[in-house]
């Protein structure tokens, strides 16, 4: 299996090793060339609007759209969750609109906001969970399924082929989200 991650501006290294840390060929993506002979995707952290922006500038926002609406197993991180949405409840912006959620963006606060909490996530249990500036998602809708709540906030959805999180599953050492993901992919492939 091989696993991109978009490198346009973010968190990607973390995600990468985390996915080479599990055994896996992680590839970076800046152009459509990039997305040949992948698997799966990662959409990190970072800053959703300039993400947005490059994705843009990249000729790659109706290229990783029509994948992910083609199939393509997509795990999107706190920006990369917010990339996914269909609605911005507090922004205009839709960046990919693959994810039938509604997130708010910045909702915990600005960066001094940031915490750390242990939650369940499914059958994931006592997970780590990172959150810097972070959305939540403040409803599912259609076939889109809660995963994680924290403090009655959505934190971690999935909708077929597209996982998400609010948090930073790659910047801690427990690699079961990311596992959970990779298990995604092996039952597309």
């Amino acid at each position: 299996m091989r696993i991109g991650v978009l490198a346009l501006q973010g968190a990607f290294i973390e995600h990468q090793r985390a996915v080479e840390r599990l055994g896996m060929e992680c590839r970076q993506v800046r152009t459509r060339s990039d997305l040949s002979g992948l698997d799966g995707l990662i959409l990190p952290g970072g800053e959703s609007t300039v993400q947005g922006r490059l994705l843009s500038e990249q000729s790659l926002t109706q290229v990783l759209r029509g994948e992910i609406e083609g199939g393509m197993p997509v795990f999107g991180t706190c920006a990369g969750l917010i990339l996914l949405a269909k609605h911005i409840s507090n922004d205009e912006s839709v960046y990919l609109g693959t994810m039938s959620v509604i997130v708010r963006r910045n909702a915990y606060g600005r960066q001094l906001g940031s915490f750390c909490v242990t939650s369940d996530m499914g059958a994931i249990k006592d997970f780590p969970m990172v959150f810097i500036r972070a959305p939540y998602i403040e409803r599912v809708e259609g076939e889109a399924a809660t995963l994680a709540t924290v403090d009655g906030h959505i934190v971690a959805a999935r909708e077929r082929n597209m996982l998400a999180t609010s948090f930073h599953p790659e910047l801690v050492s427990d690699l079961r989200v990311h596992e959970y993901f990779l298990d995604m992919v092996r039952g597309r492939t």
